[in-house]
């Protein structure tokens, strides 16, 4: 599938589309983790869109440096990779995913409805999508910081779904029961943990990935997002 390019508020940047079979469908927008829109992100599109959803993942690390597509597998990716995050500008990134999202519904594939699922940095982004945009659903995997981030929950209007990987050193154990407990009683916001599991599982080929139960979150986020954008 094609880039395509996003005229955001402050520029142009690109992003990854991928369409379902059928040539259209509800829209999806999948937020990147640190090691930007590389081939695990496409594959994870592609995903999408298998499930008959047009998928969009924008680059936004394309203020600091455009194009970057990178893996989990050697120290000086990873360097360059928290290199980037250190970087980043969350504020400034969710107003990139608030044009991306206006870009995606725009499109003449997308059928309306649009809803943002997000990893690690994307986790985070995904939450904030919720409590910041009018997404009608969004999914967050293992987002990281997302303690520092709980004042913003009464602002969420829509379905949210949040997956937990308990062993995850990004995100403490003390960490994890504040955001069980900010949405216990929530009707909007569905939190599911995963024992035994580190971040990023569910990354395709990477160096923590768990078939077994990438798959029960996949499945969980397909049916939400079913649910909720179909």
């Amino acid at each position: 599938m094609p880039d395509i390019t996003i005229h955001g508020r402050d520029g142009d940047f690109s992003a990854y589309l991928s369409l379902p079979a059928g040539g259209s469908g509800p829209g999806l927008l999948v937020i990147q983790e640190i090691f930007g829109v590389n081939r695990s992100m496409r594959q994870m599109c592609d995903d999408f869109a298998a499930q008959g959803m047009v998928a969009l993942c924008p680059d936004i690390f394309w203020r600091q440096e455009p194009g970057i597509q990178i893996t989990d597998k050697t120290d000086e990716e990873w360097q360059k990779a928290f290199q980037l995050f250190q970087g980043f500008d969350v504020d400034q990134g969710v107003e990139d995913l608030k044009d991306a999202l206006e870009t995606l519904r725009g499109l003449d594939a997308c059928s309306g409805k649009a809803g943002s699922v997000g990893y690690c940095l994307g986790g985070k982004l995904a939450f904030l999508m919720a409590t910041r945009s009018d997404a009608e659903c969004n999914v967050g995997y293992y987002g990281v910081g997302l303690d520092e981030l709980l004042g913003e929950a009464g602002s969420i209007a829509h379905p949210t779904m949040l997956h937990v990987a308990e062993e995850d050193e990004y995100c403490p154990k003390e960490t994890q029961q504040k955001i069980g407990a900010a949405f216990a009683d929530s009707a909007l916001v569905t939190v599911h943990s995963y024992p035994g599991m580190p971040h990023a599982f569910a990354r395709v080929d990477g160096i923590h990935y768990h078939a077994e139960e990438a798959r029960v979150a996949n499945s969980r986020t397909y049916d939400f997002l079913k649910q909720n954008l179909g």
